[in-house]
């Protein structure tokens, strides 16, 4: 069994940028900027036959390739009990179109739909026991946030492993997404 998910990487100088956010919540786990990304579809713990099969329906997901702009932060979890915080990714039509065609793939590996409401986003910080009014805080001095965007010109498979010190993920496959000088926004053209 291996662990899989379905994630664009958040490039080092993005990673670099949100850096300083990282701080002000205690007991707030970071995550470090190697980790950073933005889920397109979690598998889960796979058989070795599913992770095949995944990997050869994701070869056949293409979109363009297009920018990415981070905006806006929050955290997931009622007020009482927070348990993550998040830099927002804002709407995409080819972000979108990207995240259906990999929920496809993995329905075609034999996963089951992912039923849940997806929202894109960077999960910067795990929250176990944060103060609700230190996220307020933290979400409140941070509300503003909007990076320059990035290009994302492909997309991967990555395993995740456990470790006492938190996850380490591994990209297993990397998938290009097709060239698209025009249309960098990933709006639709005209």
């Amino acid at each position: 069994m291996i662990r899989l998910f379905v994630a664009i990487t958040v490039p080092p100088s993005v990673a670099e940028t949100l850096a300083p956010l990282a701080g002000g919540v205690p007991s707030a786990r970071w995550s470090p900027p190697e980790n950073l990304h933005i889920t397109l579809r979690f598998a889960g713990e796979v058989a070795e036959s599913v992770a095949e099969d995944l990997d050869s329906a994701l070869s056949a997901v293409s979109v363009p390739a297009f920018e990415v702009t981070l905006a806006g932060v929050g955290a997931f979890g009622d007020q009482r009990a927070p348990h993550a915080l998040w830099a927002g990714v804002e709407g995409n039509e080819i972000l979108t179109r990207l995240r259906g065609r990999c929920e496809t793939a993995a329905r075609r590996a034999g996963l089951k739909p992912d039923t849940r409401a997806w929202k894109p986003h960077v999960t910067l910080a795990y929250l176990s026991g944060a103060e609700p009014s230190r996220v307020a805080a933290w979400t409140s001095a941070h509300s503003l946030l909007r990076l320059p965007a990035f290009r994302a010109d492909a997309f991967g498979l990555y395993s995740s492993w456990r470790t006492r010190t938190g996850s380490v993920y591994r990209l297993e496959r990397r998938y290009p997404l097709t060239p698209s000088p025009h249309n960098p926004s990933g709006h639709p053209a005209g």
